[in-house]
């Protein structure tokens, strides 16, 4: 299981977020997203730790803890969901949404 760590400054470094995790216990992995056109952070990332004890007094400590000016939100990730074709399942709706010959 990993950590979301989310309202992160866009400042933030792997660097910074290890250092900072690594108080609670042994950081396998982390991962900070970055946008595709300015290469900056997206102001949340991904931390998995060795055990789900660390985990837990991570969570702990960090939930809601004012970091480079911003109030953290560290919870459990959530899996993934996979959210389909939306055209595809919308298509010819009651509603009307992409439906086909109807303008």
């Amino acid at each position: 299981m990993s950590i979301y760590v989310g309202n992160l400054s866009y400042q933030v470094t792997q660097e910074d977020i290890l250092a900072v995790f690594g108080e609670y216990g042994n950081v396998k992995q982390v991962q900070v997203p970055t946008d595709r056109e300015t290469g900056r952070p997206r102001g949340f990332c991904f931390v998995e730790m060795s055990s789900e004890a660390e985990e837990t007094a991570a969570i702990e400590a960090l939930d809601g803890a004012e970091w480079m000016g911003r109030s953290l939100k560290v919870n459990k990730a959530k899996p993934r969901e996979d959210k389909g074709n939306r055209y595809r399942d919308n298509r010819g709706s009651s509603n009307g949404k992409f439906s086909r010959g109807r303008y």
